[in-house]
């Protein structure tokens, strides 16, 4: 015996309530997002009309701050130990990639001396590696 039905149902979803959970997460990640801060080293750059961006495929960071503070990839050290250390790194890098170009990419800080930036590019010419200067275009 087959009953039948007179009405037949179709079923819905309510979705007026789903406009308002997306807001909210939208809302949530926007704040969220303004509130992380990169853990990065500030250093003015040095003014250059003629600056360009550079991009190669393997590159070391190395920063001079305002304060003579030495860093290699985010990585503090001393005056003292900045040869030995960026040796080192330029080996570690040769030995994952041997035919690739390494270049070292120089941020000091424009407060410096010149002296204390020509101390660095000569450690650079010492171990034969690429050197790039850091700068900006003026405002």
């Amino acid at each position: 015996m087959k009953i039948e039905r007179r009405k037949t149902r179709t079923a819905e979803v309510y979705t007026a309530s789903l406009n308002d959970i997306m807001f909210f997460l939208l809302l949530f990640f926007l704040i969220i997002s303004t509130m992380v801060t990169p853990a990065a080293i500030r250093v003015l750059l040095p003014n250059a009309a003629s600056s360009e961006k550079v991009v190669t495929k393997k590159n070391i960071n190395l920063i001079i701050t305002r304060d003579l503070r030495y860093y290699i990839n985010d990585k503090e050290l001393a005056k003292e130990d900045l040869e030995s250390a960026l040796d080192l790194v330029l080996k570690d890098e040769k030995s994952q990639n041997p035919d690739v170009d390494i270049n070292v990419l120089l941020q000091a800080d424009k407060s410096l001396s010149l002296q204390d930036v020509v101390d660095v590019i000569d450690i650079g010419n010492k171990l034969q590696v690429k050197m790039i200067l850091f700068t900006q275009k003026p405002e």
